[in-house]
């Protein structure tokens, strides 16, 4: 799962991109589907970045089972941040990325004047919390330390479970876009904002964190047995897609792609490799 190797480039004018990132297969040139309307090369292999666990786990299993079948030469790309994926998929180093769920993109887009937009839901990780101190989500109490991510839409996200299981009061229709000074009650509790990918390795040093499904999985964390609390998956925005830059979602490679990751087959991978703590989250995409 975690057999990665560096990588050395993407591209000659990618090399600033490298920086933290990690490769799964051959290090050949992305093709871009070109959203200026060009055609894309259909021979060439189409090159997604993701998350390591579980994104670059589910796409391996399509390209490995079931990519041949469909004439489809899939390449990954792990990233190990929240960043570069995107930067990468809107400079054209890969063609398109899977490791984001729509509020986080939206906020990115935003943020960044790109355009990545969603193909195909895939699946759900939902959020927990963990602790390597306490037992039970009741032994939290006030003068404890609680670390939750720093960006953005994982940060609300983050302060909505934790307030949705009594352990904070927010303000009114802060949503998912809440901050640590929309706690109206800290109830005692204090609180370390960190990057996403770091949390795990702070559940040492804190009482408890809250920790994205994937990061939970790459740590060894098992949501559905370890965590306190975990998110409903039921009404959950936070599916996670694969994306494409704006205009290349009718790339013939894309759809192949976007119709193997909505397969019986991945369906049924999901299910037996992570026994709840990923679930599929099959349906139309997003818009």
């Amino acid at each position: 799962m975690r057999k990665n190797i560096k990588l050395t480039a993407l591209a000659a004018t990618a090399t600033a991109l490298t920086l933290g990132l990690t490769a799964c297969g051959s290090s050949s040139d992305p093709s871009s589907s070109k959203a200026d309307g060009g055609k894309a090369d259909e021979s060439k292999p189409l090159v997604i970045a993701a998350s390591p666990s579980p994104h670059a786990d589910i796409l391996n299993f399509v390209k490995d089972k079931l990519a041949a079948k469909e004439g489809l030469k899939l390449e990954v790309k792990e990233f190990t941040d929240y960043v570069l994926p995107n930067t990468a998929t809107e400079q054209g180093q890969v063609d398109g990325n899977y490791f984001q769920h729509k509020p986080y993109l939206d906020d990115f887009n935003k943020k960044n004047g790109t355009h990545i937009v969603p193909v195909v839901n895939v699946h759900l990780e939902p959020l927990g919390l963990y602790s390597k101190k306490v037992k039970a989500l009741t032994d939290i109490k006030a003068g404890q330390t609680v670390a939750v991510p720093n960006d953005t839409t994982n940060e609300g996200r983050a302060l909505q479970l934790l307030a949705a299981n009594n352990l904070i009061t927010l303000k009114e229709g802060v949503g998912t876009s809440a901050k640590l000074s929309d706690i109206t009650d800290k109830k005692g509790l204090e609180f370390k904002e960190l990057e996403a990918a770091t949390v795990p390795r702070a559940l040492n040093d804190v009482d408890a964190a809250v920790i994205n499904g994937n990061y939970a999985i790459e740590a060894d964390l098992s949501p559905a047995k370890d965590a306190l609390i975990l998110e409903k998956a039921e009404g959950n925005p936070y599916a996670n897609f694969l994306a494409v830059k704006d205009g290349n979602q009718n790339d013939p490679r894309v759809q192949k792609l976007a119709k193997l990751l909505n397969s019986d087959e991945v369906k049924k991978f999901i299910d037996e490799k992570y026994q709840g703590s990923v679930v599929p989250a099959f349906g139309a995409p997003q818009s």
